[in-house]
């Protein structure tokens, strides 16, 4: 996402902000995306993974000789976390996408005083980079998920996406039919879904064998969480179920508002869904106090409606994923893949949590977050 230049405090919609950003994101596009092709083999992405671990090696004994001769300026710290090594992390991961990226980011929501100030480094860059695919590829996938003259569909498309993530790309479009209207069309990367598990399985080889990580952050449970996590959102049939839900449940909302799903143009590997033209929350900064207090107690409403009345939450805690509408007022919901059901069980000891650190009762948060299966029971004080 562009920073902007110039900070505009808005309590009212503010047009003339909205153009601003409209500009500069559209013309630096290009300049913020980096276009790479994304290996679609199991064996291609192996190899990356081996190249990877044999350029950290490489990199690690490098540094090594540079500190003991002292041409390195670096004194302390893992010599594996250098700063040659940190590019070939970021650069490596951010062209495989997928498994890489989605454990990346499982990992950097956990306790910041867990993890190397290095590794932070390195999550944080790679969250924040975005490799799209070239032409030939998204064209590829756009013409085996909707035929051969699937442009016919679309009255214009930008090639360029307006995002990259870890699953897929999201591109501009609008419909070739009456009322032209304006579409969000996401295009997965081929080759992502086929390899999640070999990716997974080669990554925790990699942290495993490199010592990336500290001792405590339970790798193999991140591991399995996301590797159900990927198949569910390499899935977008699964996600436009998903979007479609969420648009029934909050039909009548007067604070949110959920895309429609165009199925004629969605498959399981391409999700057209209706535009939404609100801007990311990252831009809340810009906002007055009261606009930003009402917009974090909505959406602190909404999680818990999830919870206690849906028991049906959408769990990506990616920013991204909630627009502001300066002109409708309203919070517009984006990236369902990662929804999922909780049962009573689950939601009944999650309450039972929430209402003992209301209470201020510790003794029942620990009892319950034991229960739940946050806390193992064995942890330090």
């Amino acid at each position: 996402m562009t920073t902007l230049d110039s900070k505009v405090i808005i309590d009212e919609p503010n047009t003339y902000k909205a153009s601003i950003i409209e500009t500069q994101e559209h013309s630096n596009k290009e300049n913020t995306l980096k276009k790479s092709k994304i290996p679609t083999s199991r064996v291609s992405r192996f190899f990356h993974y081996g190249g990877l671990a044999i350029g950290l090696g490489a990199g690690a004994m490098s540094e090594a000789v540079r500190r003991a001769t002292g041409i390195s300026k670096t004194k302390g710290g893992s010599v594996l976390m250098s700063e040659a090594n940190i590019e070939r992390l970021v650069n490596k991961l951010s062209r495989m996408r997928g498994a890489a990226l989605k454990l990346g980011q499982m990992i950097s929501i956990q306790d910041n005083d867990m993890l190397p100030v290095q590794l932070e480094k390195v999550l944080l860059r790679v969250q924040n980079s975005a490799n799209y695919m070239p032409n030939w590829q998204m064209e590829k996938v756009m013409a085996k998920e909707l035929g051969l003259n699937w442009r016919d569909n679309f009255k214009t498309f930008d090639p360029i996406p307006m995002a990259a993530a870890s699953i897929g790309q999201v591109h501009n479009a609008q419909l070739s039919k009456p009322p032209y209207l304006p579409v969000a069309i996401k295009v997965q990367y081929p080759g992502v879904a086929a390899s999640i598990d070999s990716d997974l399985n080669n990554l925790r080889t990699l942290v495993i064998m490199s010592n990336l990580l500290p001792k405590g952050l339970y790798l193999d449970n991140t591991i399995k969480v996301a590797r159900r996590e990927l198949a569910w959102e390499t899935d977008y049939v699964r996600e436009a179920t998903c979007m479609e839900k969420f648009g029934e449940l909050l039909k009548d909302d007067k604070d949110f508002v959920v895309p429609k799903v165009m199925k004629e143009y969605s498959t399981k590997m391409v999700l057209t869904s209706e535009k939404m033209m609100g801007e990311p929350l990252t831009y809340a900064v810009y906002y007055s106090q009261e606009l930003r207090n009402k917009i974090g107690e909505n959406i602190l409403k909404l999680s818990l409606r999830e919870l206690a009345e849906f028991q049906f939450m959408q769990t990506d805690p990616n920013w991204t994923n909630f627009l502001y509408n300066t002109k409708t007022r309203k919070i517009e919901l984006v990236d369902f893949g990662a929804s999922r059901g909780f049962d009573s069980k689950f939601i009944n000891l999650y309450l039972q949590i929430l209402k003992s650190a209301a209470k201020g009762d510790r003794e029942g948060c620990l009892f319950y977050s034991e229960q739940i299966g946050y806390l193992t029971g064995y942890e330090t004080e």
